[in-house]
């Protein structure tokens, strides 16, 4: 279910620890040194509206197909996101039956991270 507007404003945004970390976490992992490939899974029109720095698309609907491009990052932290959270859940579970073994969808998607971390990101 999306969040709502002053669900993210009060940060009380649910987190599943087995499969999503806390924007505020993965920007702490953004500043350390620690390898990470941040993926976008969303569509084109809508990374075209705003994105994360240092992101990479694969649309979701094309990820099963292009897994072999992220072969590097399968013993690698991976964290996906989408625009509130649900698409990159279905990625992080898709990336995880293929043996990816540090993956985990951003909780709240960009939607949290505009409002959160970086409100210079546009999220519409």
């Amino acid at each position: 279910m999306p969040m709502t507007a002053p669900e993210i404003e009060k940060n009380n945004i649910p987190v599943d620890p087995h499969w999503e970390l806390h924007p505020h976490h993965v920007h702490r992992l953004r500043q350390s040194v620690e390898p990470l490939l941040l993926l976008d899974v969303r569509h084109e029109v809508e990374w075209e509206l705003g994105k994360i720095d240092g992101a990479m698309l694969i649309p979701l609907d094309n990820l099963a197909q292009r897994l072999e491009e992220l072969l590097h990052w399968r013993r690698k932290r991976v964290v996906v996101y989408c625009r509130s959270g649900v698409r990159s859940l279905h990625a992080t579970k898709m990336l995880r039956e293929n043996g990816f073994e540090m993956v985990h969808s951003m909780a709240g998607g960009i939607l949290a991270w505009g409002e959160l971390i970086d409100p210079s990101v546009a999220w519409w």
